[in-house]
């Protein structure tokens, strides 16, 4: 019976080994092999599938969540369906947090780019002809950039704000119907105005070049608010793992692949000088 008591206890003594040691293995598989969600607009994925494969190497697996507009991202983040995000810039999130009450904030630059006002019957912007139709997105702070747009191109001028709406035109010679729509819309409406103010996402997505664009908007000091950026809520901004996916971004890797991919007209915004 001693015997067999000593047997007992050694078995024992092997089981809880065994089980430490499985732990300690499942302890470290997790560490090693980090999950992070994140929201980008479709078109970005060119960019961020190359850098998800980098990444793989660093223990870390990048799930891709795309979307086609700019309504649901931050929602999405704000309700843990993702863990970080991509795809707006300064003006955006502070008019975001200031409307829903969020704590969103920024974890490292990505890019800049210029909107841009394309037709399908016209070449240039002075062809307009008076009372043309003009779709401009509708978001607060797109629609603020858009008319600036509309103003650097000579076609309107505006008061003094921060946030301008279509009330805030002074000056519009030409009797132009602007008409802010959903941005994701503004591409689509080519058919129906003389020409639209498009943001550089929801062109690549709707197959428009920017090379064919009548006018591009110039890129000043000014320009700092519409610098894009990496997201996430306030309370995870010092999170390592989400830390070494904006220095994994902020690279040389990440300049070349936007050169290659948007031709000049997307701007690496991390070490731009403006």
């Amino acid at each position: 019976m001693k015997r067999f008591g000593k047997v007992t206890k050694l078995l024992l003594l092997f089981s809880a080994a065994l089980a430490l040691f499985v732990l300690a293995g499942c302890g470290n598989q997790s560490s090693s092999d980090k999950t992070v969600k994140i929201g980008i607009m479709a078109s970005d994925d060119r960019i961020w599938k190359p850098l998800a494969k980098k990444l793989k190497k660093q223990g870390i697996d990048l799930k891709l969540v795309e979307f086609t507009d700019y309504n649901t991202p931050n929602k999405a983040l704000t309700q843990g369906e993702v863990d970080i995000n991509a795809f707006q810039n300064y003006h955006f999130m502070n008019d975001w947090n200031k409307a829903n009450k969020g704590n969103i904030v920024s974890i490292g630059d990505t890019y800049i780019a210029p909107q841009r006002i394309y037709s399908k019957s016209i070449k240039s912007v002075k062809e307009l002809k008076d009372g043309a139709k003009v779709a401009i997105p509708s978001d607060s702070t797109n629609e603020d950039r858009g008319l600036r747009v509309l103003e650097q191109a000579g076609l309107i001028k505006l008061k003094k704000a921060s946030l301008h709406t279509t009330k805030d035109i002074t000056e519009n010679k030409k009797n132009l119907k602007i008409t802010p729509l959903d941005a994701a819309q503004t591409a689509h409406s080519l058919s129906d105005v003389s020409m639209a103010v498009v943001n550089n996402d929801i062109a690549e997505d709707s197959g428009l070049k920017p090379s064919s664009a009548i006018y591009v908007e110039k890129i000043t000091k000014a320009s700092k608010p519409y610098v894009n950026f990496i997201a996430t809520t306030k309370d995870k901004k010092n999170n390592a793992t989400y830390k070494k996916v904006v220095k994994a971004y902020q690279t040389k890797f990440i300049e070349n692949k936007l050169k290659e991919i948007y031709k000049g007209s997307t701007l690496p915004a991390w070490n731009y000088k403006f």
